[in-house]
């Protein structure tokens, strides 16, 4: 079996869950969600606890088993707490400023570059170099900040770029010193 699909979840205080067909919804303080899953899977929910079963023993049966489980779990979990990344922009004149819907981003390109903000997506910047992500569905944070963080990648060798707060950009030595091979 699944060892992350066979766990039971338990409905967290103040969340709502219900089938409709073959879709969950997931409704908590923060908002709700659903997902459409496949028909062939059954959820029983009793006494504040989810569990889901698979209909067979094959092995894409037991991995979509567990991405289910998972699955629901990250929107219990959104509609509670949220999900939050946060990037930092490490440059010389590299800043960004949210202005309505949109995130003013100037990096070292001619033209400023403008991301607009997706539905169910929150976005500040609490200093120029800070961008902080919120929202409730885990998969569009990560996108939102994976598309961000992709207008320019930290560099090795001074480091410039957007990174998430806490990656560690390995950096490399730059070009040795002229004098030192030999000439003059």
């Amino acid at each position: 079996m699944s060892r992350i699909g066979k766990k039971p979840l338990k409905i967290p205080g103040g969340v709502k869950a219900a089938m409709s067909g073959n879709t969950i919804n997931i409704e908590g303080p923060k908002g709700k969600l659903s997902y459409a899953m496949d028909s062939r899977f059954k959820i029983d929910i009793k006494d504040n606890v989810l569990t889901v079963t698979r209909p067979s023993d094959s092995k894409q049966d037991k991995s979509t088993h567990g991405l289910i489980r998972s699955l629901i779990n990250n929107m219990m979990i959104g509609v509670t707490d949220g999900y939050k990344k946060d990037l930092e922009i490490t440059g010389v004149g590299f800043k960004a400023q949210v202005q309505g819907k949109v995130l003013n981003i100037q990096l070292s390109f001619t033209h400023p570059i403008n991301y607009n903000i997706p539905d169910g997506i929150t976005i500040e910047t609490p200093k120029p170099t800070q961008i902080m992500i919120k929202g409730i569905d885990k998969a569009k944070v990560g996108k939102a900040a994976a598309d961000i963080r992709d207008y320019y990648r930290p560099e090795p060798y001074k480091g410039k770029g957007i990174k998430y707060v806490g990656e560690h950009v390995r950096r490399k030595a730059g070009k040795a010193v002229a004098g030192a091979a030999g000439g003059a």
